[in-house]
């Protein structure tokens, strides 16, 4: 950790400190208001990086969208000229064209004449087939163009739509922190400490995490393996299984995968999973829930629901940014491969998976 960030490290501690050792029960301190005052710059910190990410999706799909365009007008012309060949086929036939070709081969000199008239016309008729199916494989493939780019105009949409949310959610979160400020005699010393704790989350808090949920992703590939050889924790009847894992053998397991999570420990409880350590001044908690998904397969995955740094809450676009950069998901099938996971449900001190066979 470089000097800058030790001594952003050094004076987060003691604002954190003091408001911890300060914070009353009841009626909202002027602790808790500067812890909020605290979280809201950190948000809209993590609001604008969220944009960026956002922006630079739009761009790569506004791209996308403009080749496929282009892709599509191209292939148009194709089909186009496609459609005219089959339509010179199509009347050649129905205008009575071909029937010369069919007379022919009724009034012949010689068997040779016949069998060269044979060869003449299989080969027309080959020709005029196979004009026809390639006009209708390349109209199919132009109507998958069409849908393609459909799907990614409503995707280019859902990025706009979801850009200016953000855009107005962190002008909002902005104006309310500056009106929160405004009038304060201490407005410049928590300017201060503001940005202190901003340069602190960006370089040391938010790498502290992102290890953590690393370490944890990396696990998580090991678990089937590990329930495998923990087959105590799964029960069969009939054509289905039951995986309960106790947080202590969850917590025995990821000492056992990395040395990180010696100060680092899972519990469940409330529904919930919560997993929470210290290290070197930093504090990490983080709370979510299993779902089970099938799509795009089965399996249960991980929802952030809290994530707090030394006391302070980060927003949902940096626990939906972790979600999609580390799997922290769990899938039966690598256990055994005719697994389905059907139900998940936690109770205090337990995980309980319910599987059945897939057939």
């Amino acid at each position: 950790m470089n000097k800058r960030a030790l001594r952003a490290a050094s004076i987060l501690s003691i604002v954190l400190t003091l408001l911890s050792a300060r914070l009353s029960v009841g009626a909202v301190s002027p602790d808790e208001e500067t812890r909020r005052l605290l979280e809201k710059s950190l948000s809209i910190v993590e609001i604008d990086k969220e944009i960026g990410r956002i922006r630079e999706q739009h761009e790569a799909l506004a791209d996308t969208a403009e080749r496929t365009a282009e892709r599509l007008a191209e292939r148009e012309a194709a089909v186009e000229r496609k459609r005219e060949e089959a339509g010179r086929v199509l009347r050649s036939y129905y205008m009575g064209e071909k029937d010369m070709l069919l007379a022919a081969l009724l009034h012949f000199d010689s068997l040779s004449d016949l069998l060269a008239m044979l060869d003449y016309v299989q080969l027309l008729f080959a020709r005029d087939q196979h004009t026809l199916n390639d006009y209708m494989a390349q109209y199919r493939e132009l109507k998958q163009n069409y849908e393609e780019q459909n799907r990614e105009l409503e995707l280019l949409k859902a990025t706009e739509d979801e850009l200016l949310k953000q855009r107005n959610r962190l002008a909002a979160l902005q104006a309310e922190l500056d009106s929160e400020l405004d009038g304060r005699t201490d407005a410049e010393r928590l300017r201060i400490w503001m940005d202190e704790m901003n340069r602190y989350w960006e370089t040391a808090g938010l790498r502290e995490v992102r290890q953590y949920f690393r370490a944890l992703a990396d696990a998580m590939q090991q678990l089937p393996d590990w329930v495998q050889s923990n087959d105590d924790y799964l029960t069969i009847q009939g054509l289905q299984y039951t995986l309960v894992i106790p947080e202590d053998g969850l917590n025995a397991f990821l000492r056992e995968q990395n040395d990180l999570f010696m100060n680092f420990s899972f519990g469940f409880q409330d529904g919930r999973i919560t997993a929470g350590g210290s290290r070197e001044g930093m504090d990490v908690q983080i709370a979510g829930h299993y779902t089970v998904e099938d799509e795009p397969k089965n399996g249960l995955v991980f929802h952030v629901d809290e994530l707090r740094f030394n006391g302070l809450y980060l927003p949902d676009t940096t626990r939906r940014a972790l979600e999609k950069e580390f799997d922290l998901g769990f899938y039966p099938h690598k256990i055994v491969s005719f697994l389905k996971a059907t139900s998940v449900s936690i109770s205090d001190g337990e995980l309980k998976v319910t599987l059945n066979v897939g057939l």
